[in-house]
C-alpha cells in the first residue's frame, strides 16, 4: 500500500486478482458494463484487483488496476457511479465535461453521457454504484412529476464540501457493514435508511440539470393526505420506508409531503416514523421477557442502531431507561 493510501476496502469480498488484461476486462464488465480497457502508454504490468459487495440496492466496489490504464465504457446507460480515488489521479471525460479526479474530487459520470477515463498507476478507487431506475425514481418522487430529460450531474464531486464528507461517511458505513455481513447487512430498515440518505443528498446537493427545479417552492400536501400518510406509516412501520415510499403510497411528491407534515404536524415524515417505531419498541419492551430479549435487539429490530441516541430519545419520551421498561421496573 502506497504512502498516504487508505486501507484496502472490502478486502474479504474479493472478486478477482489478476495480471491478465483480458480477464480483468471480462470480470469488471460483469459487475459494471462492457468496455474498452488497454494499458496507458503501451505495455504495462497489470495487477488488477476488484473487491465488490451488494448491500440492498447499493453496490460498493474497490477497483485497482495496479498500472496506468485507459477505460472507455461509452454510455453507462443503466447505472450511475460515484468514483472516489483513494490515492493518485485519473482523467475523466464525460459528455462535454472533463476533470482530473483525486481523493479531493470524486467523479460522478451520468449514464446518458459518453465516458472515457485514464487512470494513472497508483490510483485505486472506491466506487459506489446505483441503478439508474432507483436514481430517476427517487428524483421523480421528489419532484412529483415525470422526468422530461435524463439527469446529468456535474462531473466533479467536491469531497471537501461538508455534505460530501457526510456522504462519504455514509458510504464508508455501507462498506464496513458489507465487510462484516452480520450487522446492518441483516437489518433491512437500517440499510434502506442509508440508501435513501445517500440518494437524497446526492440529488439535492450535487449540482445537476434538475437542481433548480428541486429547489423551487411546492404546494403543501392537504391535511387529508397527511392523515393518509400517517395511517400508512403506522401500518408499515416494520418495513424499510423512506419519505418517497410514503409519498408514492398517498400519490403526492416527496417534497409536498414533507411540507404538509411540517405545516400540519411540525415535523417531517421520517420523524413521525421514528416516533411510531419508538412506540413499538416501548410496547415490545413492556411485553418482553428479560431472559429472552434485550434492549439492543428490540431497538435494532425497529431501526434504532445508535444505542446512546436511542436511549436518550426513549428517556425523553417515557421518562425512564428502556432497560427499566424491560425489567418492569
Amino acid at each position: 500500500m502506497g504512502q498516504g493510501q487508505e486501507r484496502i476496502p472490502l478486502r474479504n469480498r474479493p472478486l478477482f486478482d489478476t495480471a491478465d488484461l483480458d480477464e480483468a476486462r471480462e470480470r469488471v464488465s460483469g459487475v459494471f458494463c462492457p468496455h474498452r480497457l488497454e494499458p496507458a502508454g503501451g505495455v504495462a504490468r497489470l495487477a488488477a484487483r476488484l473487491n465488490s459487495a451488494q448491500l440492498g440496492a447499493v453496490r460498493v466496489n474497490y477497483l485497482d488496476y495496479g498500472a496506468g490504464v485507459r477505460i472507455e465504457p461509452g454510455e453507462l446507460e443503466s447505472f450511475f457511479l460515484v468514483q472516489i480515488p483513494l490515492a493518485g489521479r485519473s482523467l475523466i471525460r464525460c459528455g462535454g465535461q472533463e476533470i482530473v479526479s483525486t481523493p479531493r474530487l470524486a467523479s460522478l459520470p451520468s449514464p446518458s453521457e459518453y465516458l472515457d477515463m485514464r487512470w494513472e498507476a497508483g490510483c485505486p478507487q472506491l466506487i459506489v454504484k446505483f441503478d439508474r431506475p432507483a436514481v430517476e425514481g427517487a428524483l421523480e418522487l421528489m419532484l412529483g412529476e415525470r422526468l422530461d430529460r435524463p439527469i446529468v450531474f456535474d462531473l466533479g464531486m467536491d469531497m471537501t464540501a461538508g455534505w460530501a464528507r457526510a456522504w462519504r461517511a455514509l458510504a464508508d458505513v455501507i462498506v464496513g457493514e458489507a465487510e462484516h455481513g452480520d450487522g446492518l447487512a441483516v437489518q433491512p430498515l437500517a440499510v434502506a435508511h442509508l440508501e435513501n440518505a445517500l440518494l437524497t443528498s446526492l440529488l439535492t446537493e450535487q449540482p445537476s440539470n434538475y437542481r433548480a427545479r428541486l429547489a423551487a417552492p411546492r404546494s403543501p400536501a392537504l391535511p387529508k393526505v397527511v392523515r393518509r400518510a400517517m395511517e400508512f406509516i403506522e401500518g408499515h412501520a416494520d418495513r424499510p420506508l423512506s419519505t418517497e415510499d410514503v409519498a408514492r403510497a398517498v400519490a403526492v411528491s416527496g417534497r409536498s409531503l414533507q411540507e404538509g407534515f411540517r405545516r400540519h404536524l411540525g415535523l417531517t415524515p421520517m420523524t413521525y416514523l421514528r416516533d411510531v417505531r419508538l412506540g413499538r419498541v416501548h410496547e415490545d419492551l413492556a411485553a418482553g421477557d428479560p431472559a429472552r430479549c434485550t434492549v439492543t435487539g428490540v431497538a435494532a429490530r425497529w431501526g434504532f442502531l445508535h444505542q446512546g441516541r436511542f436511549a436518550a430519545l426513549y428517556r425523553e419520551r417515557y421518562g425512564r431507561a428502556p432497560s427499566q421498561t424491560l425489567r418492569g421496573a
